[in-house]
């Protein structure tokens, strides 16, 4: 029954003329997990009693006319977001146990709309990796094809959307972390400007990258949640104090209009998979015989985005991960003989490879002797990468790629080579690495039925004109099936 429901309106109307209540489409979902989790390994939690109690409570409230905006709306979470007395384990041994003691303000601000949270999904240990193979407790499949890997970070957010054991989930995204597994698993994933979004209770990976974002099977939906979800946050000095706009409401906006898109002649150039190539090029004939114009552009600094992305999130990470030292929560090393042992114990015991690695790069990069050389070198570049994305920005409403140069690879495969996993990201890192705002959404599949992602990239804090565009395409000839 779920799987027909595109959008939340859908839901609500039913909701509305008596055809389903919350507590049938809850049961609905936790059939579906029941189903499949255990092939898909998607949630490592889910809290059931729970959302049957909350559904029949959202069921009295609509049936009193005073429901929130988001009745109806079945979501997981990303373990790596904060919910009061639930646990959350960032994909990590060395937070196994920890029950967190406040809710994200994002999380939040959708419970007070009425949302109904169904349980906490997989990802890659603290958000580190393009696969969800980097999960302490297994990797995510791809319900497409289960010896394919899900993407990462968030490839449980996206597989539980794909599916349908949750209708939207929220994720995270600090270098494409919430595009990729969407292009890889077929549905909407959404990144907003950093800062858009607070980030007050995401547990930090990279903190000047890091952004919540959503999987979801419409921009429509996306819309609605990103609206509640924005907005200035008193505990996080870093979200933007700008008015939210209606994004639900002005997705009609660019009807009739006319626009200047760029995609990157080196894009094309590298290594693209045909079928993603083709569906690339027919997506950009597409957007050319409804009128807009799409350019192929110069960028030449696309071999700096990777080098710049790694070196900067790598040493916030060594910032960030030391923290977790089993002193009061999380794992604690029973072979430790002294506080030094402890820590070492402790760490090299719970921390997966991925995240010892890259805490290790972070250190050397930081490091006294090569802070100029790498770090310092590496934000000046940033900066060189953000002005010339706004130099596009000024002459270009849009930038457009695929979304990965290939559809999802086999497990295994790219876990086992760390340049090829890294090179995944080529498409994504640059909206983190500059701060602007981005989307992925379904485009067609390859001949094994493998979903194909195209991603749309616009400016800083344009998340009105992205989310309007990325519906105006939802509306053109043939999505419906290649959703």
């Amino acid at each position: 029954m779920v799987e027909k429901y595109f959008t939340l309106s859908e839901i609500q109307s039913d909701l509305k003329q008596g055809r389903i209540s919350c507590s049938v489409l809850v049961n609905e979902y936790l059939k579906n997990i029941k189903d499949r989790n255990q092939e898909l390994n998607v949630f490592l939690e889910v809290f059931e009693e729970e959302v049957q109690q909350k559904a029949k409570e959202i069921d009295t409230k609509i049936s009193k006319g005073n429901a929130g905006k988001l009745a109806g709306l079945v979501i997981g979470i990303k373990d790596i977001l904060c919910y009061k007395n639930h646990k959350c384990s960032a994909g990590s041994k060395i937070l196994e146990g920890f029950e967190s003691q406040f809710t994200a303000t994002a999380i939040q601000r959708l419970i007070d709309e009425d949302v109904i949270i169904i349980g906490r999904q997989n990802c890659d240990e603290f958000g580190m990796g393009s696969t969800n193979e980097n999960s302490a407790y297994n990797a995510c499949k791809n319900a497409s094809d289960t010896q394919k890997v899900a993407g990462g970070s968030s490839g449980g957010s996206a597989v539980a959307v794909q599916a349908n054991m949750c209708h939207l989930s929220i994720g995270s995204d600090t270098g494409g972390s919430v595009r990729l597994p969407a292009g890889y698993c077929g549905v909407v994933g959404f990144k907003p400007s950093y800062g858009r979004i607070s980030r007050w209770g995401l547990i930090a990976y990279a903190s000047s990258f890091d952004c919540i974002g959503t999987l979801a099977k419409s921009s429509q939906d996306t819309a609605l949640v990103l609206e509640i979800m924005a907005g200035s946050d008193d505990n996080d000095s870093t979200v933007s104090g700008l008015e939210v706009p209606k994004y639900s409401e002005n997705l009609e906006i660019l009807t009739g209009k006319k626009f200047k898109i760029a995609y990157y002649q080196e894009s094309l150039k590298e290594g693209l998979n045909p079928e993603v190539e083709a569906a690339f090029k027919l997506k950009i004939n597409q957007l050319q015989t409804q009128g807009h114009e799409v350019t192929a552009v110069d960028f030449p600094l696309i071999k700096a985005l990777l080098p710049t992305y790694y070196v900067l999130t790598t040493a916030e990470v060594s910032s960030n991960l030391n923290r977790f030292d089993g002193i009061k929560y999380g794992h604690r090393s029973s072979n430790a003989t002294d506080l030094i042992s402890h820590y070492k114990k402790t760490r090299s015991e719970a921390l997966g490879f991925e995240a010892q690695k890259r805490i290790m790069l972070g250190t050397f990069v930081l490091s006294a002797n090569y802070y100029d050389a790498y770090y310092t070198k590496a934000q000046r570049v940033r900066r060189l990468l953000k002005e010339h994305t706004n130099q596009l920005f000024n002459d270009y409403d849009f930038i457009i790629s695929p979304t990965s140069a290939n559809t999802a690879p086999s497990l295994g495969v790219k876990s086992d080579n760390p340049i090829a996993m890294y090179l995944t990201d080529l498409f994504t890192v640059q909206a983190n690495v500059v701060g602007c705002t981005a989307i992925a959404i379904p485009n067609g599949k390859d001949t094994k039925n493998m979903p194909i992602g195209f991603q749309i990239m616009a400016n800083t804090f344009e998340e009105e004109k992205l989310l309007a565009f990325a519906n105006y395409i939802e509306q053109l000839p043939n999505y419906e099936q290649n959703h």
